[in-house]
């Protein structure tokens, strides 16, 4: 059961990667190519020198967009299987599509949305390089903090349904987590890694571009995976013997 979980749970995040990349080449790739001509532009004015390609910007917008965005669904795929796996029949009576679904959100939530709203992606080839290893440390805990958080007031949620009800019980833990995150948000340090004169618009496009491609991945794993496990089920319902 778990290996074909773990081979579902592949093909869905395979499949959402080519609807991400999607997303990725027309509204992503644009906005590099606006930071980059701004780099260069401020290279230029400062007389800077400009450092060699290591790799050709044709070969990072085909070839390794296609790889680091087919790997990546494929892992994140794999690692949903598992927390279904986790989940599954421990959330009341809900279905695989809705378990999945649930999931889906969850970790779209913790991973994604909780340190992208402190920490937004930024375009390639802009900010200070001296402060990419504080910034990358600063963003990898938040993302920790965000899979506790969102773990813990599942249990929570659980726990209190019998005493206040589904409904009372997710407006107090929604209430709660709401609480926590801001004040975490309030407590952690934001370092400044957009240069002056940037375009805003380029910034704001890229960022909202970046997170319609993570919701894209979630939203299209949550709902083949789901979708698939519930047909498997079907499936050995009807060949078991009466």
């Amino acid at each position: 059961m778990m290996r074909a979980l773990l081979v579902r749970g592949m093909l869905a995040g395979l499949a959402a990667a080519a609807l991400a990349l999607v997303i990725a080449w027309l509204y992503g790739e644009p906005q590099v190519g606006h930071a980059i001509a701004f780099e260069e532009a401020k290279a230029h004015a400062e007389h800077a020198g400009h450092e060699p390609e290591v790799v050709s910007r044709t070969v990072q917008q085909t070839a390794g967009l296609i790889t680091a965005m087919a790997v990546y669904g494929v892992a994140l795929g794999g690692l949903f299987s598992i927390a279904f796996a986790f989940a599954s029949g421990r959330l009341g009576r809900l279905g695989a599509r809705a378990t999945a679904a649930l999931v889906a959100l969850a970790g779209f939530v913790a991973i994604e949305l909780v340190p992208f709203l402190k920490y937004p992606a930024t375009p390639p080839a802009v900010g200070n390089p001296t402060t990419i290893g504080g910034r990358t440390a600063l963003y990898f805990c938040m993302m920790a903090l965000g899979v506790l958080a969102t773990t813990a007031a599942v249990i929570v949620c659980r726990r209190l349904v019998p005493r206040l009800g589904a409904w009372n019980a997710v407006t107090v833990t929604a209430i709660g987590y709401a609480v926590l995150l801001a004040v975490v948000y309030r407590l952690t340090p934001k370092p400044d890694a957009i240069p002056e004169h940037f375009p805003a618009t380029v910034l704001w496009n890229f960022r909202i571009a970046s997170l319609g491609v993570q919701l894209v991945l979630w939203a299209t794993i949550g709902l083949l995976f789901g979708y698939l496990t519930e047909r498997a089920g079907a499936r050995r319902r009807s060949l078991a013997p009466a």
